[in-house]
C-alpha cells in the first residue's frame, strides 16, 4: 500500500464538488483541495479513472504525489509550518 497526496485545481464549482466527493471515498482531507490517500495499485487506477471522467482536461488539474509505502517513508514525510499536521486517527465505531 502506497501513500499519496492528491491535490486538485478545478475551475468549475460543480466539477470541483464532484471531485471532492469522489476523493472522500478514497482518502482523508488534509486541506481544502488536498487529500491523503492510502491505496494499492488497483484503487489508484480506479480513482484515476473516476477522476478523469469528472474533469475538463483543458481547464482542470489533479496531481497525485507518491510519498512511498504507508509504513515507511510515507508515514513520516509530511512536514507542516504553522499549525501542526495531525494524521486522522482511525478507530472502530461500534453501533
Amino acid at each position: 500500500m502506497q501513500r499519496y497526496i492528491v491535490s486538485y485545481d478545478i475551475s468549475d464549482d460543480r466539477r470541483r464538488m464532484s471531485v471532492y466527493k469522489t476523493l472522500l471515498g478514497f482518502g482523508e482531507r488534509m486541506q481544502y483541495s488536498v487529500f491523503r490517500c492510502d491505496m494499492n495499485a488497483v484503487r489508484k487506477s480506479e480513482l484515476k479513472l473516476l477522476l478523469a471522467q469528472l474533469i475538463h482536461h483543458e481547464e482542470d488539474q489533479i496531481l497525485l504525489v507518491d510519498l512511498g509505502p504507508c509504513e515507511g517513508r510515507g508515514a513520516t514525510c509530511i512536514e507542516a509550518l504553522g499549525l501542526p499536521y495531525r494524521p486522522p486517527s482511525r478507530a472502530a465505531v461500534i453501533v
